[in-house]
């Protein structure tokens, strides 16, 4: 089963054009990253307390389909690890109906916050300090 959180798109987040504004697509997806996060029981004040942090190093996104005010969606989220230093975040922007709105690909890493390098294993990392570390893939 993949991760995901409804989001109503708002009137307030859409462009000249009338549709949501393509930086809004990444707070989408940020958000989803972080309650997955929190989901797996990793919030923001666990991890600053480790003394690390995720950090986002490349983002694509492709826009498939517009949307426009009042559109409810469900942004996705999984982690793909490897062994290496970064690992994928792929999420999908989907509309009620299962329609692709977006797909948003990121290259990521675990920051040491002392240190400012990236750990080693972000895997072992995560699924060490985890609640539900099935949640991170």
């Amino acid at each position: 089963m993949t991760f995901s959180v409804p989001v109503t798109v708002r009137g307030y987040e859409l462009d000249t054009q009338g549709h949501l504004n393509q930086a809004v697509y990444l707070q989408y997806a940020e958000h989803a990253r972080w309650e997955l996060l929190r989901a797996a029981g990793l919030p923001q004040d666990k991890l600053l307390a480790d003394g690390v942090g995720p950090v986002a190093l490349e983002t694509t996104l492709k826009f498939r389909r517009e949307l426009c005010g009042g559109d409810d969606v469900r942004v996705t989220c999984g982690f793909e690890f490897t062994r290496s230093r970064t690992f994928r975040i792929r999420q999908e922007i989907l509309t009620v109906d299962g329609a692709v709105a977006a797909e948003v690909t990121a290259l990521a890493g675990i920051l040491d916050l002392a240190t400012r390098k990236l750990v080693p294993d972000p895997a072992e990392r995560l699924r060490s300090l985890a609640d539900q570390a099935d949640l991170l893939g």
